[in-house]
C-alpha cells in the first residue's frame, strides 16, 4: 500500500493550481478526478457560451488564461486545461467519482467504488457543477411543461415560441435573460428585489469576499458572492434591457400548477418553461465521514493572513484543505487557494511526521 502525502480531488482551476504548487514543493501527491477528459465544470457548460461571454477566466499558475474571443468556452478552457496538465506533467487520474474520505488511524482513505487512496493530507477541490440547486416549492411535480436547471441550460434556440419563466437573482439570471430576451416571452422572478451597481472597483470586490469569508469563518454555509457584489449589466444584455425584460420582475410565486404558476394574491401566469437559475452547493457530501460541518452546516476554515481567498484549512481537520469553497469559490481565488493550500499540506507535512514504526508507511 502506498501513503500518499497528498491527494486533490477534483482537476479544475483550484485543483490544477493545488497540484503544480504541490509538485513545484516536492509533495508526492496524485490527482483524482471524476470527469473522464480534462476541463473541469468548463467541459459541461452550455454551447452557446463564448470566451466573451464568460464573467472571466484567471491564469493559472505559469500559464495565461485563453483570451477574449467568439470561441465556445467548453471548447478552448477544457484545451487549456488539458495542455496545462500535460506541460506540467501533472499526475492527474480519471475518471475517478470518489464516493467518501475516511479516518483510518490518522491516515485518510480516499474511496471511489473498490478503489481505495492513502494519504496523510487531502485538498479538496469539487467545486460546486455537480449539486445544482433547485428549491422545493408546493405543485412542482404537477407541472405539465419543462423545467430545467441552467446547469442542462441547453441553449436559446430550443425555447424559441415558449413562454418562459427565470427564476433566481444572480449573474447566470441576468444573462439568460439577457439571451432570451430578444428572442422568445420572458419573465423574470426573484425572491429579494435585485441590487443593481453601476461601479464595482477592487477594494468593493476585497469586501464582498470578506462578506462572504465571515460566513465561512462563523460555519456557516458560503453565500454567493453576487449577493453582496450586486448585478450589473454587460453589453451583450443591453437589447433585453431596451426591451424591458428586467423591469418586469416579479416576486416569487406561491405555489406551481399544471400549466404556470400562482402568486399568494391569487393571480396566475401561464408558462411553459421553468428554469431554474438558482445556483449550485458545494459537493462536500464525500467528506461526511470526517464531520467537518459546523452546528451551523459549514465548514468553518482558519484563516492565517491578511488574503481571505487563502483561508483553506479546515478547522476541524487541519489535514483537510478545501479549495474553490467558499471566499475562493472563482478562478482568481482558486488559484491563489491552491497556493495556499500546498503550502499548508507541506507545513502539516514536516509538523507531523509519519512514525517509523508505522508499518503503512514503509509499504
Amino acid at each position: 500500500m502506498h501513503v500518499y502525502d497528498g491527494v486533490v480531488i477534483g482537476a479544475g482551476q483550484a485543483g490544477l493550481s493545488a497540484s503544480f504548487h504541490l509538485t513545484r514543493l516536492g509533495v508526492d501527491h496524485v490527482v483524482l478526478d471524476a470527469n473522464p477528459r480534462p476541463g473541469g465544470a468548463w467541459q459541461h457548460r452550455w454551447d452557446s457560451l463564448s470566451m466573451h461571454d464568460v464573467h472571466g477566466v484567471a491564469d493559472l499558475p505559469d500559464a495565461p488564461a485563453p483570451g477574449d474571443s467568439v470561441e465556445r468556452a467548453n471548447v478552448v478552457v477544457p484545451a487549456w486545461f488539458g495542455d496545462y496538465e500535460r506541460s506540467h506533467h501533472l499526475p492527474v487520474v480519471r475518471p475517478v467519482r470518489v464516493d467518501a474520505v475516511t479516518d483510518d488511524e490518522g491516515l485518510l482513505v480516499v474511496r471511489a467504488g473498490e478503489r481505495r487512496w492513502t494519504t496523510r493530507t487531502l485538498v479538496n477541490a469539487t467545486g460546486t457543477w455537480t449539486r445544482p440547486f433547485i428549491p422545493a416549492y408546493p405543485g412542482a411535480e404537477t407541472f405539465r411543461g419543462e423545467q430545467l436547471h441552467t446547469s442542462a441550460y441547453p441553449g436559446a434556440a430550443h425555447f424559441d415560441g415558449r413562454r418562459v419563466l427565470v427564476v433566481g437573482g444572480g449573474a447566470s439570471a441576468v444573462q439568460f435573460l439577457g439571451e432570451l430576451g430578444p428572442r422568445t416571452d420572458v419573465l423574470w422572478v426573484t425572491r429579494r428585489p435585485p441590487v443593481w451597481r453601476d461601479h464595482f472597483d477592487e477594494n468593493a470586490g476585497r469586501r464582498a469576499i470578506e462578506l462572504v469569508q465571515e460566513r465561512v469563518r462563523a460555519g456557516l454555509p458560503p453565500a454567493s458572492v453576487v449577493s453582496v457584489t450586486g448585478l450589473a449589466l454587460r453589453p451583450q444584455e443591453q437589447e433585453a434591457a431596451r426591451l424591458g425584460v428586467y423591469e418586469r420582475r416579479r416576486p416569487m410565486f406561491a405555489r406551481i400548477e399544471r400549466d404556470g404558476v400562482r402568486w399568494a394574491d391569487g393571480s396566475f401566469e401561464p408558462v411553459d418553461v421553468i428554469l431554474w437559475a438558482t445556483g449550485f452547493r458545494p459537493a462536500v457530501g464525500h467528506l461526511a465521514p470526517l464531520h467537518l460541518r459546523s452546528e451551523h452546516g459549514g465548514i468553518a476554515l482558519l484563516q492565517s493572513g491578511a488574503d481571505v481567498q487563502t483561508a483553506t484549512t479546515a478547522l476541524r481537520d487541519p489535514r483537510v484543505q478545501l479549495v474553490g469553497y467558499g471566499p475562493s469559490a472563482s478562478t482568481i481565488g482558486g488559484n491563489r487557494a491552491g497556493r495556499a493550500a500546498a503550502l499548508a499540506v507541506r507545513r502539516h507535512l514536516l509538523e507531523h511526521p509519519l512514525e517509523v514504526g508505522d508499518e503503512r508507511a514503509l509499504a
